[in-house]
């Protein structure tokens, strides 16, 4: 019994030091009431708890002017204009991101493997990647929710 209970003592000491050095510094960090603070309740819930705004409620799904999409939290640029195609998801769909800026990681909350979106800079979740995207380009469609999104118009 007594090496049972050393054993499983081990285990849990391992498996939580194996998490907390498997968890990313992101450049930007705040607590949360400081994020509650900086952002509005939508994008909060979007941004820091990883949400979905309902499809078709964001003014950037119909965007067309050129500029960049930035990091609603941090101002990070995510996304050109340019990049930007109507996908008929109900999201802003894109079929690359601006690289380095957007991080690829793995979300099973529907109980099987999704490809998350999360800004590279403060760790925001963004929406997900799909691999139905325009053919003739990448392939992939970066289905964003438009809360998480700042659009900087081109100069």
């Amino acid at each position: 019994m007594r090496k049972l209970i050393i054993l499983f003592l081990l285990i849990v000491t391992f498996s939580t030091t194996a998490n907390a050095q498997n968890k990313k510094k992101y450049t930007v960090s705040k607590t949360n009431s400081e994020w509650k603070q900086l952002l509005t309740p939508k994008q909060y819930f979007v941004l820091r708890k990883s949400g979905t705004e309902r499809p078709n409620s964001s003014p950037l799904n119909y965007n067309k002017k050129k500029g960049v999409y930035a990091c609603a939290a941090c101002k990070t640029p995510l996304y050109k204009s340019e990049h930007k195609y109507d996908s008929g998801s109900g999201w802003p769909s894109f079929d690359r991101a601006i690289k380095g800026n957007v991080e690829l990681d793995t979300d099973y909350k529907l109980g099987y493997a999704r490809t998350e979106l999360k800004c590279n800079t403060c760790g925001g979740h963004l929406g997900h990647s799909f691999n139905d995207g325009p053919k003739e380009t990448t392939g992939k469609r970066h289905c964003i929710n438009g809360v998480a999104l700042e659009f900087i118009p081109k100069k």
